[in-house]
């Protein structure tokens, strides 16, 4: 690569970082390439040169399910708790139960929930899941009644630091853990 198209990549990188820092939103490939009329080479280029640049920093590139965002390095995550203090949103076990029952499982209907975890939903706590933007209904389940069947959506992955449900962690082995002393 030449002095002038490693600099051209580097004012495209340069770009992309004021988007993102401008942006209240993740940022997706498609607009970003659009935005900043580039290839899908370039894009990738760019990308791997902010990343370059923002390890020297407390900065990182993150990608999401709804795309690039801006993240401060988790090393600093206590000082800003101890200056910038919110409360935490804290979420119910039954609502972090459902919601890992939809994540791997979906799609479910709320009597695959309900057999799974093996008590009766909530009403409630499917609604701060359809309020938070978590889940969905999408389609119906062809049996009796026709249930709602229920997915995440891609707020879940943001909300969780995740792109894709493939980086959810492997669910444990229950038999092994059944035949713990």
């Amino acid at each position: 690569m030449t002095d002038g198209q490693l600099q051209h990549l580097e004012n495209i990188s340069k770009h992309i970082e004021v988007l993102l820092h401008a942006s209240e939103a993740p940022l997706t490939a498609q607009a970003l390439k659009k935005h900043l009329s580039l290839s899908t080479k370039e894009l990738q280029q760019a990308l791997t040169l902010l990343q370059q640049r923002l390890d020297a920093g407390v900065l990182h590139l993150h990608e999401t399910a709804s795309g690039y965002r801006l993240q401060i390095a988790d090393d600093y995550s206590r000082l800003i708790q101890r200056i910038f203090p919110q409360r935490q949103e804290r979420l119910s076990q039954a609502l972090l139960e459902t919601l890992s029952v939809i994540a791997y499982k979906q799609p479910v209907t709320r009597g695959d929930i309900e057999q799974v975890r093996g008590v009766t939903l909530s009403s409630n706590i499917l609604r701060q899941l359809f309020d938070k933007g978590w889940i969905i209904e999408k389609g119906y389940k062809d049996t009796l009644g026709r249930p709602a069947l229920l997915h995440t959506t891609p707020q879940f992955l943001d909300a969780f630091g995740l792109s894709h449900l493939d980086e959810l962690p492997p669910l444990p082995n229950m038999d092994a853990i059944r035949a713990l002393p």
